[in-house]
């Protein structure tokens, strides 16, 4: 159980230190490190191509599916009769 605790810590390090040389805020890179939600690869890919932290975790901000309203067609799509 401490082996895999310490599996984890070591990626949330490895994510943050990651997410800080492309260009996030420390405090905001830690936060989102601990967030598996959200693709690391695409993150630092938008924030290499210029685009403000805020804005690139508001891009890729993970969603949560309800897969009810997926399958009726989406929020405000009436399924065919």
């Amino acid at each position: 159980m401490a082996t895999k605790r310490r599996d984890t810590d070591s990626l949330v390090r490895w994510r943050r230190e990651q997410l800080i040389q492309a260009g996030m805020p420390r405090t905001l890179a830690g936060r989102v490190a601990r967030d598996e939600r959200y693709g690391l690869h695409d993150l630092i890919e938008l924030l290499e191509l210029g685009c403000a932290p805020g804005l690139a975790l508001r891009i890729l901000e993970p969603v949560e599916r309800d897969d009810a309203a997926l399958m009726n067609g989406g929020p405000g799509i009436r399924s065919m009769p």
